[in-house]
């Protein structure tokens, strides 16, 4: 299973569209393949998690993109997040209340399962 929320869903298409040159409904088009996959979860985001996300972005130092996505997977008892991001892979790990999030590198993962 692959956890995803709406602010994944939008930096993908951000990425996509202006960094790849990809146009809108091609990007949109995939993008919705990606939603409608079977071992996608999608978590929404509501007012507790905004108020978690601005909880750990003072906290941690994070930026209010990053705070929001993993505030919604602690929420939603993600246990890991893969990310190239290398602020949250240097942080390694982040708590809320009783429950912990990872953050690995998906390339770095594939390379110790070989």
């Amino acid at each position: 299973m692959l956890a995803l929320n709406p602010t994944i869903i939008q930096e993908a298409y951000h990425v996509l569209v202006f960094g790849q040159k990809w146009t809108p409904n091609e990007a949109m088009r995939r993008l919705k393949m990606l939603l409608e996959h079977p071992y996608i979860v999608f978590y929404a985001q509501n007012k507790r998690v905004s108020i978690a996300a601005l909880t750990l972005a003072a906290h941690y130092s994070l930026g209010g993109r990053d705070a929001l996505i993993v505030a919604n997977f602690l929420m939603n008892k993600i246990p890991i997040m893969y990310t190239h991001d290398q602020e949250l892979l240097k942080l390694k790990k982040l708590s809320w209340k009783n429950f912990e999030i990872s953050f690995k590198d998906p390339l770095v993962e594939m390379t110790h399962n070989r």
